[in-house]
């Protein structure tokens, strides 16, 4: 039922935005309006419902691989790091790119750890079992924005966990997104005040920039396209990435990546709010341990890991 009336309701939203589906269809409104922002709200009061799978040491610190209830349905598969020590430490959300999922990340995972943050990584809700066998997560249909929004929902969740721990300040919780991540995140920081800092590396305007630059758009079915773009363009997170603010963002981008253009990067830096940092680098979709080294500093000054204690 949630379903079909999300997607009802980013169908209408399309419409009333003008999303026609047209290369000159606007990509940022004035604001985001409150019937889109109400997609992102759920009953925070709800149990967290965590479930213990296993648990291993990892050098000094130990992982516990964990699920938890997700207010759109299923459970949420995630990893969290825990410290040495009593605490509080900040605490620290990691998003994966696309194709992709929560094991692909977990060595920047151990690396902030070893710094002195509870880190929480999930997988997106595509990469999921319960989401099926897929050869691309993005099927180019109306799904794609439940599960964006789904996403959104299960981060703030994850927000709340990490709030509810009793090793972290919840005062001192950031984010940091690679790829697609990085263009999630700038979804997630619009709608959510309670992260102090975000990082959002190698990231574009979000599915829909990425696409239509890439040009697999002009391949579809034009009713398949338009139908999608209707779902997708209310929710494109560099609508939100302007809403962040208080929040300090970061923008880490290379000049010769191989996926996400120059123009793209520039247009999502450009539609985030201040405070920011920009940084370019010589270097393609995968950035450089320079890039890895000024993004601990940087998340150093707002939630107070150790970042001399980095190690590539």
């Amino acid at each position: 039922m949630f379903t079909w009336k999300l997607v009802t309701v980013l169908l209408s939203l399309g419409t009333l935005l003008g999303c026609s589906g047209s290369p000159t269809s606007p990509i940022i409104p004035p604001e985001v309006s409150d019937e889109v922002l109400q997609l992102f709200e759920y009953d925070d009061s709800a149990p967290l419902e965590i479930q213990l799978v296993r648990e291993f040491p990892v050098e000094s610190f130990m992982v516990q691989d964990i699920t938890y209830a997700s207010p759109m349905g299923g459970r949420v598969p995630a990893f969290l790091f825990l410290p040495e020590g009593e605490g509080p430490f900040p605490g620290l959300i990691i998003m994966h790119g696309l194709p992709s999922n929560r094991h692909d990340i977990t060595g920047r995972a151990q690396r902030y750890t070893r710094m002195g943050a509870v880190v929480l990584i999930i997988t997106a809700p595509w990469a999921r079992v319960e989401a099926g066998p897929r050869d691309f997560p993005i099927q180019f249909t109306p799904q794609d924005s439940v599960e964006q929004v789904q996403l959104i929902v299960d981060l703030r969740r994850g927000v709340d966990l990490l709030r509810a721990h009793e090793l972290v300040d919840g005062a001192r919780i950031g984010f940091v997104g690679g790829s697609y991540g990085g263009a999630i995140g700038g979804l997630l920081a619009g709608v959510e005040r309670r992260i102090v800092a975000y990082a959002l590396v190698v990231g574009d305007g979000g599915v829909v920039t990425h696409f239509r630059t890439g040009g697999d758009l002009d391949r579809l079915p034009s009713d398949q396209r338009k139908r999608w773009l209707r779902a997708m363009e209310p929710i494109e997170p560099i609508r939100f990435v302007g809403r962040a603010a208080p929040a300090p963002l970061l923008f880490q981008n290379g000049l010769r990546d191989e996926f996400v253009s120059v123009h793209d990067a520039e247009k999502y830096q450009n539609a985030g709010s201040e405070p920011k940092t920009i940084r370019w680098y010589d270097s393609g979709h995968g950035l450089s341990p320079e890039a890895s080294e000024f993004q601990a500093e940087w998340l150093e000054k707002w939630i107070g890991i150790d970042a001399s204690l980095w190690k590539w």
